[in-house]
């Protein structure tokens, strides 16, 4: 037979068993590159199971001391610390959100003294958790969200969270400023040494619709005037570079699958850690696929954030973050 009729060219060489498939592997994941969101509450005398989200829950701070103990045996590389206030202590300002012995704030003392050395202790700063609202600013008189004020209210936030021990800043709140107001803010009180996450492209998703259950959302209208329209990548790439300008040491692309085209572009055109959150939304649609056999559960959830590695993303904020690290560690 003429030998030209076979390819000269075989990459199936490098796939031809699982050796040399792990050996030439071009992304990994390691769990010191995932964090893990944590929803703690203060009127719950149990863990809560939240019905959209299978596996999560809204933590006691009792449950809280559980769950940050087994992320830290683990190798994660940090948890992300939501703070869910009372419906009842909810108001216009969101003042909870800078009560010293708030939800949040107490909830971050209690994990940074108890594993703020093995992992990074982050807090998420925005007030939509504590409004009554919903909104993650301040309402001006004509019902808009007052993007300037609510710089104020951030500024206070990010040093009483600094105060508590959260060794990064999730400032997801897309107000413009933000960086600049908080790093100011920080460094006029002695916090020079706090980083600043700055969730720089967040889009006006569909795809947090269980993180609505999970913080008890009581948001009324959309937050389309400030989160990001879906349609809009360069905007997205200028959010990023803007926030690196105002002093942010980590940007952050939110959600993650359907954005991985400006994890990308972000990733490439920033000097700082780039990272992506795999959102509620991205959670919940592989679980109740994997209910229902339709995908198998454990590949989907390795290839999803190895995508969002693949694409750019130096750490991932997953719901999945333990069973990963378990996972990857043989456990």
């Amino acid at each position: 037979m003429d030998q030209g009729v076979f390819p000269a060219v075989r990459p199936r060489r490098l796939r031809s068993t699982p050796a040399m498939r792990r050996l030439v592997a071009e992304t990994r994941i390691d769990p010191a590159q995932l964090v893990l969101p944590l929803f703690v509450r203060d009127d719950i005398v149990e863990p809560t199971p939240l019905q959209s989200m299978p596996g999560v829950v809204q933590h006691t701070f009792d449950s809280l001391k559980g769950a940050v103990a087994e992320a830290a045996e683990v190798g994660l590389g940090g948890v992300m610390l939501f703070g869910v206030p009372a419906d009842s202590a909810k108001d216009a300002s969101g003042s909870a959100a800078t009560d010293p012995d708030g939800v949040l704030n107490a909830a971050t003392r209690l994990v940074a003294s108890e594993v703020g050395e093995a992992l990074v202790v982050q807090t998420d700063l925005c007030l939509d958790e504590f409004t009554d609202h919903g909104h993650c600013g301040v309402l001006a008189a004509d019902g808009s969200v007052d993007n300037d004020a609510t710089l104020v209210r951030y500024r206070d936030m990010a040093v009483e969270q600094a105060r508590a021990g959260s060794a990064l800043l999730g400032l997801s709140g897309m107000m413009d400023g933000q960086v600049a107001a908080v790093r100011a803010a920080l460094d006029a009180d002695g916090f020079e040494h706090v980083a600043i996450l700055a969730y720089a492209a967040k889009y006006a998703s569909a795809f947090y619709g269980p993180f609505r259950e999970a913080v008890g959302s009581t948001l009324r209208g959309d937050r389309k005037t400030y989160q990001l329209d879906p349609a809009n990548g360069r905007e997205g790439l200028r959010e990023a570079l803007l926030d690196v300008a105002e002093g942010a040491d980590v940007v952050m692309v939110k959600p993650a699958l359907s954005y991985l085209d400006l994890v990308a572009e972000v990733s490439a055109a920033v000097s700082v850690p780039t990272w992506a959150y795999q959102v509620s939304g991205e959670y919940a649609m592989i679980e109740a696929a994997a209910a229902n056999g339709w995908i198998d559960r454990e590949r989907a959830i390795l290839e999803s954030l190895t995508s969002i590695r693949r694409a750019g993303a130096e750490a991932v904020l997953t719901y999945w973050a333990v069973e990963v690290a378990r996972t990857l560690k043989g456990l």
